[in-house]
């Protein structure tokens, strides 16, 4: 069996919290396994059809934490496409458009640059490297952000609506393909954009919630086939275990998050990825 169930929960567990914590979930899992020393590599066929189970997992607990936001989201689509337009005091219909204005560059980067750069940046080294690269990135988000000119109050989908131009949908969207590259964490940047445009972190921390279920989603039923083909020989014991302990742990991530952002920053996660992947660097070179 190339993954224990013993691993598979560790995996799954780290998973989980590392995908929706800025901190690299891709990074945590190809540097983990050197750290333990288990014959665990990033591009092992098996590992990768292990990950779709966790990140499906992963993508329907954010469906089902928001499952209200997506139902009004999707009742705002429908009415934009029923009238032909978006009308002014419709955020949900905004909000929809965004998310998929915000998904379109996401998925095209990642289908044309997931295997070329999994393949250049596939070691531990790397991912640690990286990983401090991240740190530096939410600090400068941080440092950078751009303040709302008006209170906050109201709804969450409704101030994101107002604060996000399609540009910068657009924009965030694409500096998700940054997180294809272990150790740079796909919500962090996500969270980091919404910050450069404006937003509070409660609600950057919301709108990456939002814009990274879809994509998380469609990525893993796109390699479903793998999960239940011959690549998952030997693996789906393992992949069904890590995909529940993910959903526990990504759960109560996004719970604690969306409190922990009401009132705090990113800085924390930023210095403990500085902090972890200098260790780790450090470490690797020893």
């Amino acid at each position: 069996m190339p993954i224990s169930y013993g691993q598979a929960i560790v995996l799954g567990l780290l998973q989980g919290f590392s995908e929706l914590f800025p901190i690299s979930s891709l990074g945590h899992s190809v540097i983990l396994p050197r750290l333990l020393g288990w014959n665990i590599h990033q591009n092992d066929s098996y590992f990768i059809t292990f990950l779709v189970a966790t990140h499906l997992a992963t993508a329907l607990v954010l469906l089902g934490f928001f499952w209200r936001d997506w139902l009004r989201i999707l009742r705002g689509l429908g009415r934009s496409l029923r009238n032909r337009e978006i009308a002014p005091d419709d955020t949900d219909a905004k909000l929809g458009w965004l998310l998929v204005v915000g998904t379109i560059p996401a998925g095209i980067l990642g289908l044309l640059l997931e295997h070329k750069l999994r393949s250049v940046f596939a070691s531990a080294q790397s991912a640690a490297i990286f990983l401090m690269v991240n740190g530096l990135l939410l600090f400068v988000a941080e440092a950078l952000r751009r303040r709302a000119p008006q209170p906050e109050h109201g709804d969450p989908d409704d101030r994101i609506a107002r604060r996000v131009g399609w540009r910068d949908a657009f924009g965030v969207g694409t500096i998700q393909a940054a997180a294809l590259v272990p150790g740079i964490s796909r919500s962090g940047v996500t969270m980091g954009g919404g910050l450069l445009v404006g937003l509070s972190n409660e609600d950057a921390a919301r709108f990456a919630f939002l814009l990274a279920t879809p994509i998380i989603g469609a990525a893993a039923v796109l390699k479903l086939p793998e999960l239940f083909g011959s690549q998952g020989n030997g693996v789906r014991g393992p992949a069904l275990v890590g995909a529940l302990c993910a959903a526990v742990t990504a759960y109560l991530s996004v719970r604690f998050l969306m409190r922990f952002f009401e009132t705090n920053r990113l800085t924390p996660f930023a210095a403990y990825c500085l902090a972890a992947g200098l260790a780790c660097t450090l470490y690797f070179l020893v």
